[in-house]
């Protein structure tokens, strides 16, 4: 039986954006802790949101090569489940995150910038991978998606080491279905759930139906 598709409703920069996504079926909120993007989340405006929500899903600290001070500072306000790397880290960062904190760790590997061989550097440290776009100037997609083609490769490269991976890039309401279709394992959106830059009810719904729509398929 087909493991229903992780869902990673990413972004949320306000109590409003986390009731919204936390009123979900998605399996994971993102939280954005890198200072100067526009998504950014201060660590004590998670915790008193957290306290009012109290949101079902796990929680995943996105994060730039961060210091292990950092790191620290963050979970001092936001009990995380998961740490997602989406910079230039390197095997022994990851290797000093996952020994001082004891949680799993996502690694980012851009789709255009040999990110089969990346994930082969990883192998047997991170427990994850978001596969994603390479945008110059940005670290994350910025909204736009890659050859889904090439997720049967990912696919067969994270099941080589046993790791969930996550489908990022440009995913909205229009070309979910689309998506669905390449059975991905995981989606991790953020853009593609905004109007306005906040998060919109109507899109999360919408791509929580089609992701539904294929689990109900295939189980």
């Amino acid at each position: 039986m087909i493991k229903e598709p992780v869902v990673k409703l990413c972004g949320n920069r306000s109590l409003s954006d986390l009731t919204k996504s936390s009123s979900s079926n998605a399996s994971h909120l993102g939280l954005i802790f890198v200072k100067k993007t526009k998504r950014y989340a201060r660590p004590e405006r998670v915790g008193q949101w957290l306290k009012s929500i109290r949101p079902k899903q796990k929680l995943v600290g996105v994060f730039v090569e961060p210091s292990l001070a950092e790191l620290e500072e963050v979970m001092t306000f936001v009990p995380l489940d998961v740490i997602q790397l989406h910079g230039n880290e390197t095997v022994s960062d990851l290797l000093k995150i996952k020994e001082s904190f004891g949680l799993p760790v996502w690694k980012v590997i851009h789709h255009q910038q040999d990110g089969l061989d990346n994930m082969k550097l990883f192998q047997g440290v991170a427990d994850g991978y978001v596969i994603d776009s390479k945008v110059e100037g940005a670290y994350g997609g910025a909204g736009v998606s890659f050859d889904w083609q090439a997720i049967d490769q990912y696919r067969e490269a994270a099941h080589e080491q046993d790791v969930p991976f996550l489908i990022a890039g440009g995913i909205n309401p229009g070309n979910i279905k689309d998506l669905m279709n390449y059975s991905p394992e995981g989606i991790d959106i953020s853009s593609g759930t905004e109007t306005n830059e906040q998060k919109d009810l109507a899109k999360i719904q919408a791509i929580m139906k089609e992701v539904d729509r294929y689990a109900t398929s295939v189980s």
